[in-house]
């Protein structure tokens, strides 16, 4: 047994994002500015998007993005409730009414069949005054949703796509990125994470990639609704004078912060292949446990493996889900639940009248999940350390 706790995901910083800080700190200018530029148009590039917006959150990118397209009181938004509760929160914020859809069994996306049916009733009983506006699919846990029966129900409905993908740098769907929206048959945006234990961090921070008209938009609501070249009202040739034109938010990303992302964005090619090795590891080490249901991964996409999420198989085992996980905890291996679903909070059971079992594929992959330790600084010897752990643990409470 390991003799110092193993932690769950730490941030992947060294001495080459230090140096970057300290260049951004020198330079005199911390807040949004000319790295700030630079490292959006960076990653516009790296994913093959027309442009892209640095804000202080995948919230706050995923909020713009509503906003820019105008979605408010009495219109309909789809998503998931397998996701953070952030997603939904900006439905809420902007008086929409979202509409959740249960998942697919193996990815643990929003299932574009069940999408399909939900569409179809909630037209046959939405009120007069509501429309059905967007779908806010979510990559869960890195690994893409099926864009594209999503699309075509988008396109046929009049809708926009806004996908959350929190996880999912880098990832690949049908051999484009996720990210790239520059053949888009719909209004399309997608809306990144950067926070401390994501794939790419800045700290707190996030982008939202788009086409060049919805990025201009969304800029004029992430900073105040003041014209989108404010920030440089301090510069040489720059003027004091600035217009509001939308009541905007307080969503800029700093400089401070995009030094560190333009590292990590260098570094991502190699952190990915490490998560890559260490999501394959554990996969050879579990599938031959009848106990356990690894996750999946389709061919004709590319998993980010921002979480590595082993599902139970209860029905074999004497203990539960929260039982594992204290068990674990015992073997000092750190673990997480990847999530309480959207219909099981308080607020959205509550407003909205949901039982538990009324998402019941997402329902019962939350009794079963647990999400083990899975990131770049993740030596041979902690994999193997997880895997002896989770082995012991499930020998001692099999089923006979």
């Amino acid at each position: 047994m390991r003799s110092t706790m193993l932690p769950f995901s730490p941030p992947q910083i060294d001495e080459r994002e230090i140096a970057a800080v300290v260049d951004a700190l020198r330079s005199g200018w911390l807040t949004t500015g000319p790295r700030t530029q630079a490292f959006a148009e960076q990653f516009a590039t790296s994913v093959g998007a027309p442009a892209a917006l640095p804000v202080n959150s995948a919230t706050a990118a995923l909020h713009v993005a509503l906003a820019a397209w105008g979605v408010g009181p009495g219109d309909i938004v789809f998503t998931t409730p397998m996701t953070f509760c952030s997603t939904v929160h900006n439905i809420e914020h902007l008086g929409a009414r979202p509409v959740l859809v249960d998942v697919e069994h193996d990815t643990l996306n929003i299932d574009p069949s069940q999408l399909q049916q939900v569409i179809k009733e909630t037209l046959a009983t939405a009120a007069p005054h509501e429309r059905i506006r967007a779908i806010v699919p979510v990559h869960y846990a890195g690994h893409p949703v099926d864009l594209d029966p999503i699309l075509d129900l988008a396109d046929e409905h009049g809708m926009c796509v806004l996908e959350d993908a929190a996880h999912s740098l880098p990832a690949f769907y049908n051999g484009r990125p996720i990210g790239d929206v520059a053949h888009a048959r719909v209004p399309r945006a997608v809306a990144f994470s950067f926070y401390a234990t994501k794939n790419l961090t800045t700290g707190e921070g996030g982008m939202l990639t788009g086409s060049q008209a919805l990025i201009d938009e969304a800029k004029l609501w992430s900073l105040h609704g003041m014209g989108r070249d404010a920030w440089k009202r301090y510069g040489a040739g720059g003027s004091w004078h600035y217009e509001v034109t939308r009541p905007g938010f307080k969503y800029n990303m700093t400089d401070i912060a995009a030094a560190v992302g333009q590292v990590q964005l260098e570094r991502l090619t190699e952190m990915d292949a490490r998560r890559q090795t260490i999501a394959s590891a554990y996969d050879a080490a579990f599938a031959e446990m009848p106990e356990l249901l690894p996750p999946i991964r389709r061919a004709n996409v590319h998993h980010a493996w921002h979480l590595y999420t082993l599902r139970l198989r209860l029905d074999q085992l004497s203990i539960g889900r929260d039982e594992f996980i204290d068990q674990l905890t015992s073997h000092n291996i750190a673990s997480s639940v990847h999530f309480i679903p959207i219909h099981h909070h308080k607020y959205y059971a509550e407003k909205y009248r949901y039982e538990p079992n009324d998402f019941p594929v997402a329902s019962a992959a939350f009794s079963a999940e647990v999400s083990l330790p899975i990131y770049p600084t993740l030596t041979d010897e902690d994999v193997h350390d997880v895997v002896r752990a989770v082995r012991s643990i499930v020998n001692s409470n099999r089923r006979s």
